[in-house]
C-alpha cells in the first residue's frame, strides 16, 4: 500500500523532516520516559541533548543559531517538532521542552534586543540556558489583566515583588520572562515583561499535579528582586499585547500536541484491537469495538484538520485568533475523550500503571490540557466575543 499523502500545510519533504524527529524521540527520549515519571523530573542535561540536534532552533534565524530558512518553514517544522514530541511516553518531558523553546524564549526573538538575543536566545537555542514563562499568578489565572506582581522603579532598573504560580520549568530555570506591573492605570495598562534570572530573592517550590509529572511545575516567589534596566523586553507598559500575541503560538503548540498524542493511543489501540483475542477472534471482529474505533478516528481527523489549517494560516503570517482559540477548545477535550476511549477498550490493563500500555498516564496529562495555556472556558468566551 502506498504511503498516504502529506496532510496539508505539509509536504513529502516534511514527512521525511518528522521520520527524522521521531528516530531521535525513540532513541533518546521514550527509554528514558517511564522513569522521568517516576521520578517527577527529567535531567537538565536533556537540554543539552535536544539542542545539540537542533530541535530547539527549528523556528529561529540561523543569526542567533537556529536553522528556519523563513518564518513560515521555521513555523511548520517547529509544529512537526511538536507533534512528535506527543509520542516521547511523558507529556511532562514534552511541556518541559516545548515551554522552553516554544513558549519562553519567542518573546525573546521576536521583542529583544540583538544585544538580549545574544544573552538568551542564543543559549536558549544551544540547550546551555533553560527558560521559563511566568505569567499566571495564585490570583490571577485566566485573568491576565488581574496580575499583581510588581516591578518599581529604582537605580538601575527594578526591584520586584510578586508571585508566580503554574509555571512549567518554574524550578530549573535560569532566566524566566517574566509579565508584571510596571505602571498605573486600567487593568490592561503598565504590563511590562522583564528577564529575571535565578539569583538573590527568587524562591521556587514544585507542585504535585495529577499530570505531566515529569515536568517540574512550579511557584516562582519574588521577593525584592533586583532586575537591571536592560532586562526590560519591548517597550515599558506595553506587556499584554505581547503577552496576548504570545498566547496565539502557545495555544496553537498545545493543539498540535493534543493532535500528535491521539494519533499515538490511537495507533497503539488500534494494534491492540487487531491483536487481543476475545472468543477466540480479534477484538476488532466485534461491531461495537469497530464503532468505538470509529469514532475515535473522527475526533481524531476533525481536531487535526482544524489544527492543520491553523497552522496554515499563522505560518503564512495571518492573524488567527478565532482560529487558534477554537483549535485549542477542540482538541484538548478531544484529547481527553480519546484517550479515554482508548484506556476503556484496554480494559484493565488501560488502568496500569507498572507495565501497563500508558493509557491511564496518556489521560491524566491529557486531562490538564482543558485547563493549561487558558481554560475551556476562556476559549469559549474569547470566541464568543470575536463573533
Amino acid at each position: 500500500m502506498a504511503d498516504p499523502a502529506p496532510h496539508p500545510p505539509f509536504t513529502a519533504e516534511h514527512d521525511a523532516i518528522r521520520a527524522g524527529m521521531r528516530e531521535f524521540i525513540t532513541a533518546e527520549l521514550r527509554p528514558h520516559a517511564d522513569a522521568w515519571e517516576e521520578a517527577k523530573y527529567f535531567p537538565d542535561e536533556l537540554f543539552g541533548t535536544v539542542g545539540a540536534a537542533g530541535y530547539f532552533g527549528l523556528k529561529f534565524e540561523p543569526d542567533w543559531g537556529g536553522s528556519a530558512p523563513s518564518f513560515g518553514e521555521g513555523t511548520l517544522r517547529a509544529a512537526l517538532w511538536a507533534l512528535e514530541l506527543a509520542r516521547c511516553g511523558s507529556a511532562g518531558v514534552a511541556a518541559g521542552l516545548g515551554a522552553h523553546s516554544e513558549i519562553a524564549a519567542p518573546p525573546i526573538w521576536k521583542f529583544g534586543t540583538d544585544e538580549q538575543k545574544r544573552r538568551w536566545l542564543e543559549p536558549a537555542i544551544r540547550g546551555d540556558l533553560r527558560c521559563a514563562l511566568g505569567i499566571t499568578e495564585p490570583g490571577a489565572g485566566s485573568d491576565v489583566a488581574g496580575m499583581r506582581t510588581r516591578a518599581e522603579r529604582v537605580d538601575g532598573g527594578w526591584l520586584v515583588n510578586g508571585e508566580k504560580t503554574f509555571i512549567t520549568n518554574g524550578v530549573r530555570f535560569d532566566a524566566m520572562v517574566t509579565a508584571l506591573r510596571t505602571g498605573e492605570g486600567d487593568r490592561h495598562a503598565g504590563i511590562s515583561f522583564l528577564v529575571i534570572e535565578k539569583g538573590d530573592g527568587v524562591q521556587t517550590s514544585a507542585l504535585e499535579k495529577l499530570g505531566w509529572h515529569a515536568s517540574d511545575t512550579g511557584t516562582v516567589a519574588l521577593q525584592d528582586v533586583f532586575v537591571p534596566e536592560d532586562h526590560l523586553l519591548g517597550a515599558e507598559n506595553q506587556g499584554f499585547a505581547l503577552i496576548m500575541a504570545n498566547f496565539q503560538w502557545e495555544r496553537l503548540q498545545m493543539s498540535l500536541g493534543a493532535v500528535g498524542g491521539m494519533e499515538a493511543v490511537l495507533e497503539q489501540t488500534i494494534e491492540f484491537a487487531r491483536t487481543r483475542q476475545i472468543g477466540g477472534k480479534p477484538m476488532v471482529a466485534q461491531q461495537a469495538i469497530r464503532h468505538k474505533l470509529a469514532e475515535a478516528e473522527i475526533t481524531l481527523n476533525a481536531s487535526r484538520a482544524m489544527t492543520f489549517d491553523t497552522l496554515g494560516r499563522f505560518a503564512a503570517g495571518q492573524d488567527v485568533l478565532r482560529e487558534v482559540t477554537m483549535a485549542k477548545l477542540q482538541t484538548q477535550r478531544a484529547a481527553v475523550d480519546v484517550a479515554d476511549v482508548c484506556l476503556q477498550l484496554h480494559g484493565g490493563y488501560g488502568t496500569l500503571e507498572e507495565d501497563g500500555p500508558g493509557l491511564a498516564r496518556a489521560l491524566r496529562d491529557a486531562r490538564l490540557g482543558p485547563i493549561g495555556g487558558g481554560t475551556d472556558e476562556i476559549m469559549a468566551e474569547i470566541l464568543g466575543r470575536t463573533l
